[in-house]
Protein backbone atom coordinates (compact mmCIF):
# COMPACT_ATOMS: atom_id res chain seq x y z
CA UNK A 1 0.00 0.00 0.00
CA UNK A 2 1.30 3.03 -0.99
CA UNK A 3 1.77 6.40 1.29
CA UNK A 4 -0.73 9.03 1.23
CA UNK A 5 0.33 12.08 -0.63
CA UNK A 6 0.47 15.40 0.87
CA UNK A 7 1.28 18.84 -0.77
CA UNK A 8 2.66 21.59 1.30
CA UNK A 9 2.45 24.99 -0.15
CA UNK A 10 4.51 27.65 1.13
CA UNK A 11 7.21 30.62 0.15
CA UNK A 12 8.84 30.12 2.69
CA UNK A 13 11.90 27.46 1.26
CA UNK A 14 13.43 26.63 5.01
CA UNK A 15 9.80 26.03 6.19
CA UNK A 16 8.85 24.24 2.87
CA UNK A 17 11.95 22.06 3.60
CA UNK A 18 11.41 21.91 7.55
CA UNK A 19 7.27 20.91 6.76
CA UNK A 20 8.14 18.62 4.22
CA UNK A 21 10.94 16.83 5.87
CA UNK A 22 8.80 16.25 9.28
CA UNK A 23 6.14 14.66 7.31
CA UNK A 24 8.54 12.73 5.15
CA UNK A 25 9.99 11.47 7.98
CA UNK A 26 6.02 10.13 9.74
CA UNK A 27 5.62 8.15 6.78
CA UNK A 28 3.96 9.98 3.81
CA UNK A 29 4.84 11.09 0.24
CA UNK A 30 5.69 14.69 0.07
CA UNK A 31 5.22 17.24 -2.56
CA UNK A 32 5.93 20.80 -2.22
CA UNK A 33 5.18 24.69 -3.76
CA UNK A 34 6.24 27.51 -3.50
CA UNK A 35 3.43 29.53 -5.66
CA UNK A 36 0.03 29.30 -5.67
CA UNK A 37 -0.71 28.22 -9.92
CA UNK A 38 2.10 25.37 -9.39
CA UNK A 39 0.32 23.87 -5.97
CA UNK A 40 -2.73 23.69 -8.60
CA UNK A 41 -1.02 22.21 -11.38
CA UNK A 42 0.58 19.43 -8.87
CA UNK A 43 -2.99 19.30 -7.37
CA UNK A 44 -4.44 18.41 -10.98
CA UNK A 45 -1.49 16.35 -11.91
CA UNK A 46 -1.19 14.36 -8.73
CA UNK A 47 -4.49 14.80 -6.84
CA UNK A 48 -2.92 14.97 -3.31
CA UNK A 49 -5.09 13.20 -0.80
CA UNK A 50 -4.43 16.29 1.28
CA UNK A 51 -3.01 19.92 0.91
CA UNK A 52 -1.53 22.31 3.76
CA UNK A 53 -1.69 25.93 2.22
CA UNK A 54 -0.13 28.97 3.17
CA UNK A 55 -2.47 31.85 2.88
CA UNK A 56 -0.30 34.35 2.07
CA UNK A 57 1.52 33.68 -1.14
CA UNK A 58 3.47 35.34 -4.09
CA UNK A 59 1.01 34.92 -6.91
CA UNK A 60 -2.08 33.61 -5.41
CA UNK A 61 -3.85 34.53 -2.29
CA UNK A 62 -3.75 30.99 -0.67
CA UNK A 63 -7.76 31.28 -0.45
CA UNK A 64 -7.81 31.24 -4.46
CA UNK A 65 -5.72 28.07 -3.88
CA UNK A 66 -8.66 26.32 -1.94
CA UNK A 67 -11.02 27.36 -4.15
CA UNK A 68 -9.18 25.64 -7.04
CA UNK A 69 -8.64 22.21 -4.54
CA UNK A 70 -12.37 22.32 -3.62
CA UNK A 71 -13.26 22.20 -7.52
CA UNK A 72 -10.65 19.12 -7.32
CA UNK A 73 -12.21 18.03 -3.91
CA UNK A 74 -8.84 17.57 -2.39
CA UNK A 75 -9.37 18.76 1.29
CA UNK A 76 -6.79 21.21 2.79
CA UNK A 77 -5.51 23.04 5.90
CA UNK A 78 -4.32 26.60 5.95
CA UNK A 79 -1.57 27.97 7.73
CA UNK A 80 -1.20 31.89 8.23
CA UNK A 81 1.68 33.88 9.84
CA UNK A 82 -0.79 37.21 9.19
CA UNK A 83 -4.19 36.50 9.53
CA UNK A 84 -4.96 35.82 13.03
CA UNK A 85 -7.53 35.44 15.46
CA UNK A 86 -10.65 33.34 16.08
CA UNK A 87 -12.74 35.32 13.27
CA UNK A 88 -9.93 34.70 10.71
CA UNK A 89 -10.25 30.77 11.63
CA UNK A 90 -13.73 30.73 11.76
CA UNK A 91 -14.12 32.20 8.56
CA UNK A 92 -11.62 30.04 6.60
CA UNK A 93 -13.60 27.03 7.84
CA UNK A 94 -16.61 28.51 6.90
CA UNK A 95 -16.16 30.30 3.82
CA UNK A 96 -13.49 28.15 2.11
CA UNK A 97 -13.82 24.90 3.88
CA UNK A 98 -10.91 24.17 5.51
CA UNK A 99 -10.78 20.98 7.78
CA UNK A 100 -8.63 23.41 9.94
CA UNK A 101 -6.37 26.74 10.40
CA UNK A 102 -3.05 27.05 12.03
CA UNK A 103 -1.57 30.42 12.89
CA UNK A 104 2.45 30.68 12.91
CA UNK A 105 3.87 29.69 14.98
CA UNK A 106 2.28 26.48 15.27
CA UNK A 107 2.97 23.11 16.68
CA UNK A 108 3.78 20.69 13.64
CA UNK A 109 2.75 17.60 16.26
CA UNK A 110 -1.08 19.16 16.46
CA UNK A 111 -0.83 19.71 12.60
CA UNK A 112 0.80 16.46 12.18
CA UNK A 113 -2.40 14.78 14.47
CA UNK A 114 -4.77 16.93 12.19
CA UNK A 115 -3.15 15.22 9.22
CA UNK A 116 -2.97 12.23 10.15
CA UNK A 117 -7.02 12.72 10.65
CA UNK A 118 -7.30 13.15 7.18
CA UNK A 119 -4.96 10.48 5.59
CA UNK A 120 -3.69 8.20 8.25
CA UNK A 121 -0.65 6.64 7.56
CA UNK A 122 1.59 4.05 9.96
CA UNK A 123 4.98 5.30 11.18
CA UNK A 124 8.00 4.47 9.90
CA UNK A 125 9.51 0.88 10.99
CA UNK A 126 12.78 1.73 10.57
CA UNK A 127 14.93 3.10 13.43
CA UNK A 128 15.53 7.30 13.06
CA UNK A 129 19.37 8.40 13.46
CA UNK A 130 20.48 11.69 14.19
CA UNK A 131 23.40 13.80 12.62
CA UNK A 132 25.83 12.65 15.12
CA UNK A 133 29.18 14.90 15.84
CA UNK A 134 30.73 11.33 17.81
CA UNK A 135 31.57 9.75 14.56
CA UNK A 136 34.02 12.77 13.09
CA UNK A 137 37.23 13.10 13.60
CA UNK A 138 38.72 15.86 16.27
CA UNK A 139 39.38 18.91 14.11
CA UNK A 140 41.84 21.17 15.02
CA UNK A 141 40.40 24.67 13.05
CA UNK A 142 40.78 28.10 15.53
CA UNK A 143 39.15 30.23 13.13
CA UNK A 144 35.93 28.78 13.57
CA UNK A 145 35.95 28.77 17.38
CA UNK A 146 34.53 31.37 19.45
CA UNK A 147 36.32 34.30 20.39
CA UNK A 148 35.55 35.33 23.91
CA UNK A 149 36.27 39.31 23.06
CA UNK A 150 34.44 41.99 22.74
CA UNK A 151 32.99 40.63 19.65
CA UNK A 152 30.28 39.07 21.83
CA UNK A 153 30.25 39.62 25.76
CA UNK A 154 28.69 35.99 26.85
CA UNK A 155 29.00 35.79 30.38
CA UNK A 156 27.79 39.54 31.26
CA UNK A 157 25.66 40.67 28.88
CA UNK A 158 27.57 43.77 28.83
CA UNK A 159 26.59 44.52 24.91
CA UNK A 160 24.88 48.28 25.07
CA UNK A 161 21.01 47.93 24.76
CA UNK A 162 20.98 44.13 25.48
CA UNK A 163 19.96 41.65 28.40
CA UNK A 164 22.03 39.26 29.22
CA UNK A 165 21.44 35.63 28.19
CA UNK A 166 20.58 33.76 30.61
CA UNK A 167 20.58 30.09 31.72
CA UNK A 168 17.64 28.98 32.73
CA UNK A 169 16.78 28.25 36.47
CA UNK A 170 17.17 24.71 37.64
CA UNK A 171 14.37 22.94 38.20
CA UNK A 172 13.99 20.53 41.32
CA UNK A 173 15.71 17.74 39.33
CA UNK A 174 18.44 19.07 37.62
CA UNK A 175 19.60 20.66 41.56
CA UNK A 176 18.82 17.44 42.54
CA UNK A 177 20.86 15.92 39.59
CA UNK A 178 23.93 18.92 40.42
CA UNK A 179 23.40 17.30 44.17
CA UNK A 180 24.51 13.94 42.87
CA UNK A 181 27.04 14.84 40.91
CA UNK A 182 30.13 13.20 42.10
CA UNK A 183 34.03 14.01 41.27
CA UNK A 184 34.39 10.52 40.09
CA UNK A 185 30.94 10.50 38.12
CA UNK A 186 31.19 11.64 34.38
CA UNK A 187 28.43 14.94 34.30
CA UNK A 188 25.66 14.46 32.17
CA UNK A 189 27.01 17.72 29.87
CA UNK A 190 30.49 17.52 28.82
CA UNK A 191 32.57 18.26 25.49
CA UNK A 192 31.53 15.63 22.68
CA UNK A 193 34.04 12.41 22.93
CA UNK A 194 34.81 11.30 19.63
CA UNK A 195 36.77 7.94 18.14
CA UNK A 196 40.15 9.31 16.64
CA UNK A 197 42.73 10.34 19.26
CA UNK A 198 44.83 12.18 16.25
CA UNK A 199 44.34 15.75 15.92
CA UNK A 200 44.67 17.12 12.88
CA UNK A 201 47.06 20.63 12.93
CA UNK A 202 47.36 21.16 9.19
CA UNK A 203 44.26 21.87 6.49
CA UNK A 204 41.35 20.32 6.72
CA UNK A 205 40.58 18.30 3.63
CA UNK A 206 37.50 18.45 1.55
CA UNK A 207 34.42 16.42 2.35
CA UNK A 208 34.03 13.42 0.34
CA UNK A 209 32.43 13.19 -3.22
CA UNK A 210 30.24 10.98 -1.01
CA UNK A 211 28.06 11.59 2.03
CA UNK A 212 30.07 10.75 5.29
CA UNK A 213 28.34 8.00 7.45
CA UNK A 214 26.34 10.42 9.82
CA UNK A 215 24.69 11.85 7.09
CA UNK A 216 23.54 8.43 5.21
CA UNK A 217 20.21 7.89 7.05
CA UNK A 218 19.22 11.61 7.03
CA UNK A 219 18.08 11.76 3.26
CA UNK A 220 15.81 9.19 2.29
CA UNK A 221 14.84 11.55 -0.71
CA UNK A 222 17.67 13.81 -2.11
CA UNK A 223 17.26 17.39 -1.04
CA UNK A 224 14.26 16.93 1.41
CA UNK A 225 16.22 16.05 5.28
CA UNK A 226 19.74 17.81 3.84
CA UNK A 227 20.53 21.04 1.75
CA UNK A 228 22.94 23.48 1.59
CA UNK A 229 23.68 26.11 4.03
CA UNK A 230 24.05 29.35 2.08
CA UNK A 231 23.53 32.41 4.52
CA UNK A 232 20.62 30.57 5.05
CA UNK A 233 21.03 29.35 8.84
CA UNK A 234 18.87 32.24 10.13
CA UNK A 235 16.00 30.99 8.27
CA UNK A 236 16.49 27.53 9.38
CA UNK A 237 16.11 28.58 13.18
CA UNK A 238 13.26 29.93 12.21
CA UNK A 239 11.71 27.37 10.49
CA UNK A 240 11.87 25.61 13.71
CA UNK A 241 10.68 28.14 16.04
CA UNK A 242 7.52 28.88 13.13
CA UNK A 243 7.03 24.79 13.33
CA UNK A 244 7.66 25.02 17.53
CA UNK A 245 9.98 21.86 17.01
CA UNK A 246 11.54 19.91 18.77
CA UNK A 247 14.68 18.10 17.23
CA UNK A 248 17.82 18.64 15.43
CA UNK A 249 19.92 21.15 12.98
CA UNK A 250 22.82 19.23 12.04
CA UNK A 251 25.63 21.50 10.41
CA UNK A 252 28.26 20.31 8.75
CA UNK A 253 31.37 22.29 6.60
CA UNK A 254 34.25 19.99 5.49
CA UNK A 255 34.88 17.71 8.65
CA UNK A 256 33.75 19.87 10.92
CA UNK A 257 30.51 19.00 12.42
CA UNK A 258 27.94 21.16 15.07
CA UNK A 259 24.50 20.18 16.00
CA UNK A 260 21.83 22.32 17.53
CA UNK A 261 18.95 21.07 19.40
CA UNK A 262 15.46 22.53 19.69
CA UNK A 263 12.92 22.29 21.87
CA UNK A 264 9.43 23.42 21.22
CA UNK A 265 11.10 25.89 18.40
CA UNK A 266 13.62 26.89 20.80
CA UNK A 267 17.15 26.26 20.72
CA UNK A 268 18.46 24.60 24.00
CA UNK A 269 21.98 22.57 23.36
CA UNK A 270 24.63 22.50 20.82
CA UNK A 271 27.64 20.42 20.19
CA UNK A 272 30.99 20.55 18.08
CA UNK A 273 33.36 18.37 17.00
CA UNK A 274 35.94 20.61 17.20
CA UNK A 275 38.66 20.76 19.39
CA UNK A 276 39.16 24.19 20.44
CA UNK A 277 35.16 24.07 21.41
CA UNK A 278 35.74 21.33 23.72
CA UNK A 279 35.21 22.32 27.27
CA UNK A 280 38.98 22.70 28.41
CA UNK A 281 39.76 24.93 25.67
CA UNK A 282 36.83 27.19 26.06
CA UNK A 283 38.08 27.51 29.84
CA UNK A 284 41.22 28.66 28.84
CA UNK A 285 39.85 30.82 26.27
CA UNK A 286 37.15 32.22 29.20
CA UNK A 287 40.10 32.86 31.42
CA UNK A 288 38.77 30.51 33.76
CA UNK A 289 41.86 28.21 34.20
CA UNK A 290 45.41 29.05 32.40
CA UNK A 291 46.94 26.64 29.38
CA UNK A 292 49.07 24.80 31.83
CA UNK A 293 46.36 23.88 34.47
CA UNK A 294 44.37 23.07 31.16
CA UNK A 295 47.17 20.78 29.88
CA UNK A 296 47.92 18.83 33.59
CA UNK A 297 43.98 17.74 33.72
CA UNK A 298 44.32 16.93 30.57
CA UNK A 299 47.15 14.71 30.46
CA UNK A 300 45.62 13.45 33.93
CA UNK A 301 42.28 12.81 32.27
CA UNK A 302 44.16 10.61 29.24
CA UNK A 303 45.75 8.47 31.81
CA UNK A 304 42.87 7.76 33.87
CA UNK A 305 40.44 7.19 31.54
CA UNK A 306 38.04 10.60 33.29
CA UNK A 307 36.75 13.40 31.62
CA UNK A 308 39.00 16.87 31.58
CA UNK A 309 35.99 18.68 33.77
CA UNK A 310 36.01 15.65 35.94
CA UNK A 311 40.02 16.30 36.86
CA UNK A 312 39.50 19.84 37.00
CA UNK A 313 37.23 19.44 40.00
CA UNK A 314 39.62 17.11 41.88
CA UNK A 315 42.14 19.60 41.08
CA UNK A 316 40.26 22.39 42.43
CA UNK A 317 40.43 24.50 39.76
CA UNK A 318 36.68 24.12 39.06
CA UNK A 319 33.45 23.55 41.40
CA UNK A 320 30.49 21.19 39.92
CA UNK A 321 27.87 24.71 40.06
CA UNK A 322 31.22 26.27 37.44
CA UNK A 323 31.37 23.60 35.52
CA UNK A 324 27.47 23.38 34.59
CA UNK A 325 27.83 27.50 34.85
CA UNK A 326 30.58 26.99 31.91
CA UNK A 327 28.82 24.27 29.80
CA UNK A 328 25.96 26.96 29.40
CA UNK A 329 28.59 29.38 27.98
CA UNK A 330 30.31 26.61 26.04
CA UNK A 331 26.85 26.06 24.44
CA UNK A 332 26.31 29.42 23.31
CA UNK A 333 29.45 29.64 22.15
CA UNK A 334 29.26 27.09 19.33
CA UNK A 335 25.45 28.67 19.11
CA UNK A 336 27.44 31.60 17.28
CA UNK A 337 30.33 30.45 16.05
CA UNK A 338 27.87 28.80 13.01
CA UNK A 339 26.65 32.08 12.25
CA UNK A 340 30.37 32.73 11.14
CA UNK A 341 29.72 29.77 8.11
CA UNK A 342 28.51 31.30 5.03
CA UNK A 343 28.53 28.42 3.62
CA UNK A 344 28.49 24.07 4.16
CA UNK A 345 25.52 21.23 4.56
CA UNK A 346 22.32 20.99 6.87
CA UNK A 347 20.30 18.26 7.81
CA UNK A 348 17.27 17.64 9.98
CA UNK A 349 16.05 15.21 12.49
CA UNK A 350 12.79 15.29 14.52
CA UNK A 351 12.09 13.53 17.46
CA UNK A 352 9.48 13.23 20.23
CA UNK A 353 11.14 14.88 22.79
CA UNK A 354 14.60 17.01 23.37
CA UNK A 355 17.76 15.91 24.44
CA UNK A 356 18.30 15.74 28.25
CA UNK A 357 21.00 17.47 29.84
CA UNK A 358 21.38 18.75 33.01
CA UNK A 359 20.94 22.44 31.63
CA UNK A 360 19.15 24.03 28.51
CA UNK A 361 19.48 27.25 27.18
CA UNK A 362 16.97 30.22 27.54
CA UNK A 363 17.80 32.11 24.26
CA UNK A 364 14.76 33.37 21.69
CA UNK A 365 15.60 32.72 18.70
CA UNK A 366 15.32 35.99 17.10
CA UNK A 367 17.49 37.49 19.76
CA UNK A 368 20.06 34.84 19.00
CA UNK A 369 19.95 35.76 15.54
CA UNK A 370 20.25 39.38 15.26
CA UNK A 371 23.06 38.97 18.09
CA UNK A 372 24.77 36.20 15.87
CA UNK A 373 24.36 38.52 12.44
CA UNK A 374 25.29 41.90 13.87
CA UNK A 375 28.35 40.45 15.62
CA UNK A 376 29.68 37.73 13.11
CA UNK A 377 29.10 38.25 9.94
CA UNK A 378 32.02 39.69 8.06
CA UNK A 379 31.58 43.48 6.26
CA UNK A 380 31.72 41.82 2.96
CA UNK A 381 29.33 39.57 3.81
CA UNK A 382 26.98 42.44 4.97
CA UNK A 383 27.56 44.48 1.99
CA UNK A 384 26.64 41.29 -0.29
CA UNK A 385 23.57 40.82 1.35
CA UNK A 386 22.50 44.16 1.44
CA UNK A 387 23.02 46.21 -1.41
CA UNK A 388 23.46 49.84 -1.39
CA UNK A 389 20.33 50.28 -4.28
CA UNK A 390 18.13 47.59 -2.20
CA UNK A 391 15.19 49.51 -0.46
CA UNK A 392 14.10 47.87 2.43
CA UNK A 393 10.45 47.03 3.14
CA UNK A 394 8.14 45.37 6.19
CA UNK A 395 7.46 41.98 5.28
CA UNK A 396 4.38 40.70 4.86
CA UNK A 397 4.86 37.47 6.45
CA UNK A 398 6.97 37.63 9.28
CA UNK A 399 8.67 34.78 10.92
CA UNK A 400 8.94 36.66 14.01
CA UNK A 401 6.79 39.55 15.77
CA UNK A 402 8.88 42.94 16.37
CA UNK A 403 7.86 41.96 20.73
CA UNK A 404 10.37 39.10 19.97
CA UNK A 405 13.23 41.34 18.71
CA UNK A 406 15.39 43.75 21.37
CA UNK A 407 16.24 46.81 19.22
CA UNK A 408 18.38 49.81 20.93
CA UNK A 409 16.77 53.38 20.50
CA UNK A 410 18.53 53.98 17.44
CA UNK A 411 17.43 50.55 15.53
CA UNK A 412 14.06 51.26 16.60
CA UNK A 413 14.17 54.47 15.28
CA UNK A 414 15.63 53.48 11.68
CA UNK A 415 12.95 50.85 11.46
CA UNK A 416 9.66 53.36 10.53
CA UNK A 417 12.32 54.51 8.01
CA UNK A 418 12.45 51.24 6.21
CA UNK A 419 9.16 51.81 3.96
CA UNK A 420 10.56 51.16 0.69
CA UNK A 421 11.05 54.63 -0.39
CA UNK A 422 14.74 54.84 0.90
CA UNK A 423 17.76 53.06 -0.31
CA UNK A 424 20.00 51.05 1.90
CA UNK A 425 22.72 53.84 0.95
CA UNK A 426 20.41 56.55 2.35
CA UNK A 427 19.53 54.91 5.30
CA UNK A 428 22.92 54.20 5.47
CA UNK A 429 24.07 58.34 5.54
CA UNK A 430 21.48 59.38 7.53
CA UNK A 431 21.66 57.00 10.24
CA UNK A 432 24.41 58.34 12.40
CA UNK A 433 26.07 55.03 12.35
CA UNK A 434 28.67 53.30 11.30
CA UNK A 435 27.92 51.22 8.00
CA UNK A 436 28.39 47.84 9.46
CA UNK A 437 26.53 48.64 12.54
CA UNK A 438 23.44 49.62 10.17
CA UNK A 439 24.15 46.93 7.62
CA UNK A 440 24.10 44.55 10.22
CA UNK A 441 21.08 45.67 11.70
CA UNK A 442 18.91 45.32 8.39
CA UNK A 443 20.49 42.19 7.46
CA UNK A 444 19.63 40.84 10.85
CA UNK A 445 15.92 42.17 10.13
CA UNK A 446 15.69 40.19 6.48
CA UNK A 447 17.29 37.27 8.17
CA UNK A 448 14.12 37.27 10.76
CA UNK A 449 11.63 38.51 7.82
CA UNK A 450 10.69 41.50 9.57
CA UNK A 451 12.21 43.12 6.93
CA UNK A 452 12.06 42.29 2.81
CA UNK A 453 14.06 43.93 0.05
CA UNK A 454 12.85 45.38 -3.30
Amino acid sequence: MSAPRILVVDDNPELLTLLSSAFEEAGYDVQTAARGRTALELARKDRPDLALVDVLLPDLMGFDVAEGLKRLRIPFIFMSGVHKGGKASANSVAKYGALAYFEKPFDRRALLDAVRKVAPVAAPAQEKQAFDVEVGPQVAEAAEAMQLTARIDLQSGSMQGTSPLQLKPMDRDQAQRLRELKPSTPPPVMQPKVRSAKVNTGPIPQAPASDPPALQPLHDKEGIRRGELRDNLPRLLGAFYTAKETGELGLMKGQVKKIIYFEGGFPVFALSNLVADRLGQFLVRAGKIDEGTHKRAAEEAATSNQRTGDVLILMGALTEEERLYYVGQQIKSILYSVFAWEDGAFSLSFQARARKEAIKLDIHPANLIMRGVKKLYKPERLKRLMPDSARPIPCADPSFNLSDVELTAWEAHLLPKCDGNKTVGELVRTSGKTPNEVLGTLVGLTSLRVLDLR
